[in-house]
């Protein structure tokens, strides 16, 4: 059986990962910084992460075998600018969007959502 994995450290300069699409470790500190304060609010219990080729979420649930609550989604080639974060419920609806994943989560009222 042949091996296809491969370490690489601190390599920017190679175009497979600069092309490799997730959450960037700001975004993702402001997503889990948010997670945890819920999680400790008794409002999340568990969340799941979704990659494809169009956009990277993360969903979060109320309880572990239920659907998701929301998803707080990147888009990695957006139509329009506010496009790029979106918060999308359950049926995929979008709830709130914005360019700026930061400003996005801290003015959405996750109560009245």
């Amino acid at each position: 059986m042949k091996n296809n994995l491969r370490l690489v450290v601190n390599n920017i300069q190679d175009k497979k990962i600069e092309n490799k699409h997730f959450f960037e470790k700001d975004e993702l500190k402001v997503i889990l910084d948010l997670y945890a304060k819920m999680v400790s609010e008794g409002s999340w219990k568990d969340y799941g992460l979704n990659i494809s080729s169009k956009q990277v979420g993360f969903s979060v649930f109320k309880n572990t075998a239920e659907n998701e609550l929301y998803k707080i989604c990147k888009n990695f080639k957006p139509k329009n600018k506010n496009l790029k974060y979106l918060i999308t419920d359950t049926n995929g609806n979008i709830l709130k969007n914005s360019f700026d994943l930061s400003e996005l989560l801290k003015n959405t009222n996750w109560k009245k959502l």
